[in-house]
């Protein structure tokens, strides 16, 4: 019997690196409403920009049963995004003159230590409410930096999985060869 070629994809809310990106945007939303004047328009690109990088994690997990390219491709604009909004905080902290934490720094060790350890939205929605504008900066400076490992390993896991099984066309052909060997009685 033929196997299928179209692989059940789509479960984006499983990944990490969706995880971390729900994140990111929920403290970037809190974080850019408190910290900046209404009508800068720092506002909008900081949201659009974490916005991006959750929704494009979403929409090329979506589009992965037909399109390998368009996933791969989708991953990486989440990652680009990410990274544009990560120059963002660092711009915050940099004009204010506020601390960038160093990576041997013990608030960052501390930070990566419990960024690792959560993936719930809520709970840095909860945690922030009390937190300074330096410190948030550096939480979500944190969480995408892992999130980009994240993406980076997807990706990496993707154009190999892209090697091994070819595209959508290739799979088509594959189960229409084997389909015409081995019909169903």
């Amino acid at each position: 019997m033929a196997e299928t070629f179209l692989p059940q994809k789509g479960n984006y809310r499983n990944l990490i690196a969706f995880q971390k990106a729900e994140c990111i945007y929920d403290i970037t939303y809190y974080f850019a409403n408190k910290f900046f004047q209404k009508g800068d328009r720092t506002i909008d690109q900081m949201i659009q920009a974490a916005r991006s990088g959750r929704q494009n994690i979403a929409e090329g997990s979506a589009a992965a049963s037909t399109s390998s390219e368009t996933e791969i491709k989708l991953m990486n604009v989440a990652r680009a995004s990410l990274q544009e909004l990560l120059l963002d905080y660092e711009d915050y902290l940099r004009v204010r003159d506020q601390e960038l934490w160093d990576m041997n720094n013990e608030k960052s060790i501390t930070c990566r230590r419990v960024c690792s350890a959560h993936n719930d939205s809520s709970y840095y929605r909860e945690a922030i409410k009390t937190r300074s504008d330096e410190t948030i900066a550096n939480i979500a400076i944190t969480l995408i930096h892992q999130t980009d490992v994240f993406l980076r390993k997807l990706i990496e896991r993707l154009q190999s999985d892209f090697l091994k099984n070819g595209g959508i066309k290739e799979q088509m052909f594959r189960a229409r060869t084997q389909y015409r060997k081995f019909p169903p009685k």
